[in-house]
């Protein structure tokens, strides 16, 4: 109808708006006065709708596509402006706005059948109540022009933040202890504290189990097999190989700026969604510990 409507608009001086609406079918008249008087809040709307498309926009390029519709609604509210998702989501479906999705991730996973399995300390719960408590890690890989490269992650629980990492040519087991030894040297882990990770020989090595005892910090490990027993650090590595941009990289090199680059914006710009929106450095800066009330 509001085609018919447009046409009789644009033509009713010629022809007349009572003919129009015959010859095209429309059964009131009185519609197409109705339709002619809410034009101008029509513009209005299409003129906001503009307005906020561009700003939606400037920030799906700001973070280089990675955001869908509900980072982008919550960004839009951090910036002051309150706006309803579901219109931020017409929007960019209308304009063809489009975050980048996920692709399924190949394991590393290669169990060391004749090492002994650290016990699950974890259990599936992948939160902490104070920062540097439980951690969980990984191994992953970049495909590159000279190889692959191989990057290990520490990351916090308690704000999902990668408080270390590593990267080499290999995944020998001094990869992760390098990863776990850089978020210690950085003051982000806690005596006692728990590091979750899959049985891949890398983490039932001694080498690494060394490493731990050195730290004061007591291995767990999830199932053979099971990706859900180290849900977090799996959902990392697929947050970073969907919004690197990169599939391939021509050198190594490459490869390390662009993951550096990742790991800073994933920790200081990402809003993160089990954090209410916050990005993982704001939610351990803002931390603050509870302290109980004298009797």
């Amino acid at each position: 109808m509001t085609h018919r409507y447009r046409f009789i608009s644009e033509h009713r001086a010629t022809y007349g708006v009572t003919r129009l609406c015959r010859v095209l079918a429309v059964p009131r008249r009185q519609g197409f006065y109705e339709w002619l008087a809410a034009q101008p809040a029509r513009e209005q709307r299409a003129t906001a709708d503009d307005e906020l498309t561009a700003q939606i926009q400037a920030i799906h390029t700001e973070h280089r596509g990675r955001y869908g519709s509900p980072r982008v609604t919550d960004e839009l509210r951090r910036r002051g402006r309150l706006v309803n998702r579901k219109r931020v989501e017409r929007l960019m479906r209308q304009r063809r706005i489009a975050g980048i999705t996920r692709r399924r991730r190949r394991s590393l996973t290669r169990p060391d059948r004749k090492a002994a399995p650290a016990p699950d300390l974890i259990g599936r719960d992948f939160t902490a109540d104070a920062p540097g408590r439980r951690l969980v890690g990984d191994i992953t890989y970049l495909p590159t022009g000279e190889g692959w490269l191989y990057l290990a992650t520490t990351i916090d629980l308690f704000n999902r933040e990668v408080i270390g990492h590593a990267m080499a040519e290999h995944m020998r087991a001094e990869l992760v202890c390098d990863a776990v030894e850089l978020a210690h040297r950085r003051g982000l882990t806690r005596p006692s504290a728990i590091f979750h990770a899959d049985r891949g020989s890398q983490y039932t090595s001694a080498r690494f189990r060394t490493t731990l005892t050195k730290l004061r910090i007591r291995p767990s490990m999830g199932r053979t097999g099971s990706c859900y027993d180290n849900a977090a650090a799996e959902a990392f590595f697929a947050s970073l190989k969907t919004e690197i941009g990169t599939r391939i990289f021509t050198t190594r090199a490459e490869a390390r700026r662009a993951v550096f680059a990742y790991l800073n914006y994933y920790n200081h710009n990402r809003l993160h969604s089990t954090l209410n929106r916050q990005t993982p450095y704001e939610a351990r800066v803002c931390y603050r510990p509870t302290t109980a009330l004298a009797a």
